[in-house]
């Protein structure tokens, strides 16, 4: 589920704690002991991080074809960077980048909900549709004309994204009918005219590559690093409660370890056994 989309310098709401009613004496609570406390305090570590990573709205750049999903900004190869956008009535046109630093595209995040496309595979297919943020798939015509005014998928709103062969992380936007998304110079005779963008481009060229820029929780490989390191961290009052008792510093060392490795319901398993002989031994 694609989350509603923030920018740079919104102000984020802040989530409600939620409070239980009190239970027992104050007697009661005076005698609980150190690993309940902490067992109580202690909040998963797994799940803090799984949080944290699905409110991770900071964008980065798709490496590969594989990347590409959700959220996504196209940085158009213009001076200075500009954007591909479209309004409410499906006009697609570029827009001027103003959350980026000194001029490089990869520093480059939406301002503004008209640069933002939602992508998604085609089911059955390697081509991608485009989806505006009023809810329109992006569309090029036989004569190479864009507007997002379709409802529904045809040919027209299909495209394949292809690695630009000696740029790494470009790409190249390609219609059904073999030909390419391009920026070129207004024609318009007004001053500072926005460059256009047009879809019937035959060759490879500096004015068809572009870079994409999408939200870091969509990427397959931060997404999977994410949760490998979550997967790693656990507290110790996580660990006692596993083995069933205080743990040293060594034996908490000794856990960590096994569960980088891989063998670490062995290791609780391994503690358990040694600490009943040190009870009966």
């Amino acid at each position: 589920m694609v989350k509603a989309l923030t920018f740079k310098g919104d102000k984020k709401p802040k989530k409600r704690k939620r409070t239980t009613e009190a239970s027992g004496s104050a007697a009661d609570k005076n005698n609980d002991d150190d690993d309940t406390r902490q067992l109580k305090a202690a909040k998963p570590s797994a799940e803090a991080d799984a949080d944290a990573n699905a409110d991770d709205d900071s964008w980065v750049s798709a490496d590969v074809t594989a990347d590409i999903s959700g959220p996504i900004m196209f940085v158009l190869p213009t001076d200075p960077p500009t954007a591909l956008a479209c309004d409410a009535i499906g006009k697609v046109f570029t827009l001027p980048i103003e959350n980026i630093i000194d001029n490089n595209p990869i520093t480059a995040e939406p301002h503004d909900v008209r640069q933002v496309w939602v992508a998604n595979r085609i089911v059955g297919t390697e081509h991608f549709r485009f989806k505006g943020h009023h809810g329109k798939y992006l569309s090029c015509d036989k004569i190479g004309l864009f507007s997002a005014t379709s409802e529904a998928i045809t040919p027209l709103e299909s495209f394949s994204v292809i690695p630009t062969a000696d740029t790494p992380g470009t790409f190249q936007i390609q219609t059904l009918r073999d030909t390419f998304l391009s920026v070129r110079a207004s024609r318009s005779s007004k001053a500072n005219a926005a460059p256009e963008v047009r879809g019937d481009e035959t060759e490879i060229t500096f004015d068809t590559t572009l870079r994409i820029r999408m939200q870091a929780r969509y990427k397959p490989k931060l997404k999977a690093s994410k949760e490998e390191k979550a997967r790693e961290k656990i507290s110790r009052a996580e660990l006692e409660a596993a083995v069933g008792r205080r743990l040293e510093e060594d034996e908490v060392k000794r856990l960590k370890r096994a569960r980088r490795e891989g063998d670490y319901h062995e290791a609780v398993l391994d503690l358990k056994v040694k600490g009943k002989h040190d009870k009966y031994g």
